[in-house]
């Protein structure tokens, strides 16, 4: 009789940015389908989600991976419920009018983080490393710093089955990036969530922690995190209109407010309008402009107006699930 072991992931209720939870459950002879993984309960007066008098919240199974990491396991990603059934308000994914037309790439960027000297890996106790410039793409022991773990995470998601497409060290010591692309917006940020916990697990095993905030620098020289979300939907990849694009941009536009209470904690410190933004509180696009708000890439315009769009203001701590929720809004009511 075989023994698996199934690691249910959820969100927790802090505020203003959820961290992850997990625990194991044990089943016999499991077949490695979703739909045999149970419904199954956790103290919510724990994470910020319940009153310890009426503790207990529901993990409802909604997507499962290999865990490369151990045998006979599987990373089980949930969302919360109240008691009843009901979504809990902490449950970004419930937030989604999901369509499968949509289509998402997230480009996750990031710090791994020395709990020793309470700065990333590049940078001495004092001071400050080289000024930013070698780094970005880099090789070498004077330039790449954390290269083991990047590696180690890479074969993690692509043997778990998660659509990474890339990864490429950024342009601050220690900073680096991963891309996730999926179709339907709740499959994107459960594929981008799960592989946020395996970079958390494997950082872990080797001493360090992972920096999800948008400008851990500080008001410094250095760049902060993002993590650029590429959209689009059927009639931007096949109309062939500018118009389109052009109308999609005005409508975000129309509702900065909207897209900013969701793209991250703290953002303000990384949206500025130096290092390749565009200031918190106003909005641009523009043909591979990486200071805009929204970039239009030039391989859409080349394509005859066909492809997608990036929006480049959220932030590295952005929760996926929101920022497609309020992205696939906004794209629709331009097309009212």
């Amino acid at each position: 009789m075989t023994k698996s072991k199934l690691e249910y992931i959820w969100l927790d209720g802090y505020a203003p940015t959820q961290s992850l939870r997990s625990k194991t459950m044990i089943r016999e002879d499991f077949s490695g389908n979703l739909e045999d993984c149970p419904m199954w309960s956790f103290d919510g007066s724990s994470t910020e989600q319940a009153d310890g008098s009426d503790s207990d919240c529901l993990l409802k199974p909604i997507a499962i991976f290999h865990d490369p990491g151990r045998r006979d396991a599987y990373l089980v990603m949930t969302e919360v419920l109240n008691a009843d059934g009901t979504p809990h308000d902490t449950n970004g994914r419930a937030t989604i009018e999901d369509d499968d037309d949509f289509w998402f790439g997230f480009e996750q960027e990031y710090f791994l983080w020395d709990p020793d000297t309470d700065r990333p890996p590049g940078f001495p106790r004092a001071g400050f490393p080289r000024p930013q410039g070698p780094y970005y793409c880099s090789v070498g022991g004077n330039n790449a710093y954390g290269r083991t773990i990047i590696e180690e995470h890479l074969d993690m998601c692509l043997d778990a089955g998660i659509n990474v497409e890339g990864i490429n060290a950024e342009v601050a010591a220690g900073q680096w990036e991963f891309q996730v692309f999926a179709k339907g917006a709740k499959r994107a940020g459960d594929e981008t969530w799960v592989a946020r916990y395996l970079l958390e697990r494997v950082a872990e095993s080797h001493g360090h922690a992972v920096e999800w905030h948008p400008k851990p620098l500080g008001h410094t020289d250095w760049n902060g995190s993002g993590m650029h979300a590429n959209f689009s939907n059927a009639p931007m990849r096949e109309l062939g209109s500018e118009d389109l694009f052009n109308k999609i941009c005005e409508q975000f536009g129309k509702n900065i407010d909207r897209h900013i209470a969701v793209y991250g904690a703290d953002n303000e410190q990384r949206l500025t309008g130096a290092h390749e933004t565009q200031s918190i509180d106003q909005f641009s696009f523009g043909v591979s402009d990486r200071g805009a708000s929204i970039r239009i890439p030039v391989g859409t315009v080349e394509d005859g107006w066909k492809g997608r769009l990036e929006d480049r203001r959220p932030a590295s701590n952005a929760d996926p699930y929101k920022v497609a929720a309020v992205i696939v809004k906004t794209t629709k009511e331009a097309g009212d």
